[in-house]
């Protein structure tokens, strides 16, 4: 009886599992499909990649610097190939490709993520199917892994970290779950173009660039990239120059002449609608409009075009190394600009003014981000010791009444004044030695102005005014110790303390002009502040404007992104 029972329910059980066996396929395939399993010797080869942390399939092999998170990725689905379907890209992994290939579109290199080699890999997928080998799938679905997660960070938060290839710059890279994006955001969405875009920083002027990288890379393209010959002295505008007919080609093409100019065909002669456009190219490339052609008006128009595509990539860089989102409407200082802007809601621009920076060659400004965090009024100005040992002292020495001439006064670590005029030879030897320091008193003769903007920073680079007016009427104005002179003190110090309440333009005017004592002003709400450094700046009306990289920044960042990856981090 008990074996009969047993037999029977022996037998349901078989009949369950043949019914179950049938339906499966069908099941399976309501569910969605699965991520695709490959076999224990294809989980070793993959596993042996992730260690070694190399693909020689890649353009860069090397991805060390990436291997912790594509073995989570790998690790969370038991090593199950992401990117594949019965041997064949998925959509999602079409999508991905498509946006690796067009990378050069968001300032990116194509080849830095295989862009061109994906489309013999999916056909040496299709051979590999015949043969039933895992070889290709697995070394396919890691590469586009590996190709995705540096394109996600690079798209988001650029290439490189900014403080290699700027003294002073703020590491502003953030930390960032890529294993739980690709998964998460990718693997299932029916859009991946969108959630890709999502990643790129959402300020309207990287867009304005974005654009404007579309553009010269087509005029690029356009332009049949003759140069202009070479002048003894400068074309002067009425005088005849064999260059014109090239000339006009050039300008007509970036814009800066109108197509329906009044151009006479074929003349040789430097007038009319031709020297207006000169002007405006001058303007936009950071020079003296004039219209004269000098020696550097002439380097600027002979500068490929290839060459500002290449500006506005490493512009487009550099807008990625910004935070994404900021606390408050910020003042931005852009150094080969000689430029400051201070923004509203909107990304609108309430104020600009011209700015003096850092000499190039001796006291660069430094790029990085801080608070604001006061306004003094009437400063002093303590004379750093660095200045202090190679400029002050020799002046002292030189001219025994320099300190009383140029309102300085000696003062001692504890403040307290020690000279206001004549200094010793005891006291010199002090001074070089930094136990005695160096200011200027308050007063219209003050280094710093009447005004000085304080973010407290490691670099001691503050916002100020200036006695010395006739240097922003310069193109090129690097001649600061580090610090950064601003045009307009006054507009400056209406924005900054415009939620500090009371503080009209009379009132600040008082405080700069009356009284002999400094005073500090503690901002309501903290202003963030950006030192930032790019040479190619397209403004609201999509204007595109070209300046000289003065500090060579530009110059250090193409040479670490040309070693590949593992870019500096």
């Amino acid at each position: 009886m008990k074996i009969s029972l047993l037999r029977r329910r022996v037998n349901e059980f078989s009949l369950l599992f043949v019914v179950f066996s049938a339906l499966a396929p069908g099941l399976a395939r309501a569910a969605g499909p699965s991520a695709p399993r490959v076999s224990f010797s294809g989980q070793q080869a993959l596993r042996s990649f992730l260690e070694a942390g190399t693909l020689a399939d890649l353009r860069w092999p090397n991805f060390a610097d990436y291997r912790d998170d594509v073995k989570s990725f790998y690790e969370s689905s038991n090593y199950s190939l992401a990117w594949l379907h019965d041997g064949r890209p998925t959509s999602q992994a079409l999508a991905v490709i498509k946006a690796l290939e067009e990378a050069d579109q968001a300032g990116l290199g194509a080849e830095d993520y295989d862009g061109p080699r994906w489309k013999d890999r999916i056909a040496r997928l299709r051979d590999e199917n015949q043969h039933a080998s895992e070889d290709e799938p697995v070394r396919f679905d890691l590469a586009l892994t590996v190709s995705l997660m540096r394109y996600v960070s690079d798209v988001q938060f650029g290439r490189v970290k900014p403080r290699s290839v700027h003294l002073g710059s703020d590491d502003m890279h953030r930390q960032y779950d890529l294993p739980r994006f690709l998964r998460d955001q990718i693997l299932s969405s029916n859009d991946v173009a969108t959630v890709l875009s999502k990643l790129e920083p959402p300020f309207e002027g990287y867009r304005h660039t974005r654009e404007a990288l579309h553009t010269y890379m087509q005029l690029a393209d356009r332009d049949d990239g003759e140069k202009l010959p070479p002048v003894k002295k400068p074309v002067e505008p009425g005088d005849a120059y064999p260059g014109v007919p090239r000339l006009v080609r050039l300008l007509e093409l970036v814009g800066d002449l109108p197509p329906n100019a009044a151009v006479a065909p074929d003349s040789m002669l430097y007038q009319g609608p031709i020297v207006d456009a000169v002007k405006r190219f001058q303007q936009r490339h950071g020079l003296e409009a004039k219209g004269r052609i000098d020696k550097d008006t002439l380097e600027q128009l002979n500068t490929p075009l290839s060459s500002r595509v290449r500006q506005l990539q490493l512009s487009l860089e550099r807008w990625r190394w910004l935070p994404h989102a900021f606390s408050r409407p910020p003042v931005v200082v852009n150094i080969p600009e000689f430029r400051l802007r201070t923004f509203g809601n909107g990304e609108a621009v309430d104020l600009t003014m011209k700015v003096v920076v850092g000499h190039a060659y001796r006291t660069q400004t430094p790029v990085f981000e801080q608070d604001m965090a006061y306004v003094v009024f009437r400063p002093y100005w303590n004379v750093p010791l660095a200045i202090q040992r190679g400029e002050t002292v020799p002046k002292i020495q030189k001219d025994p009444d320099y300190v009383r001439k140029n309102n300085f006064e000696v003062v001692d670590r504890r403040g307290s004044v020690v000279s206001t005029g004549d200094v010793s030879d005891e006291q010199l030897a002090q001074l070089r030695s930094g136990v005695l320091s160096v200011r200027q008193r308050p007063g219209p003769t003050n280094s710093l102005g009447l005004v000085k903007f304080v973010f407290p920073n490691e670099h001691n680079v503050y916002l100020h005014g200036t006695p010395a007016v006739e240097l922003f009427s310069r193109t090129r104005r690097d001649f600061s110790h580090g610090c950064i002179r601003v045009e307009d003190p006054v507009a400056l110090a209406e924005w900054v303390l415009r939620e500090n309440g009371g503080w009209t333009k009379e009132r600040i005017l008082a405080a700069m002009n009356s009284g002999p004592d400094s005073q500090q002003v503690n901002l309501v709400q903290k202003i963030p502040v950006l030192i930032l450094y790019g040479t190619a700046v397209v403004l609201p009306n999509g204007e595109v404007d070209f300046f000289q990289d003065i500090y060579g920044h530009d110059a250090a960042l193409e040479k670490a992104l040309a070693r590949g990856y593992p870019h500096p981090r």
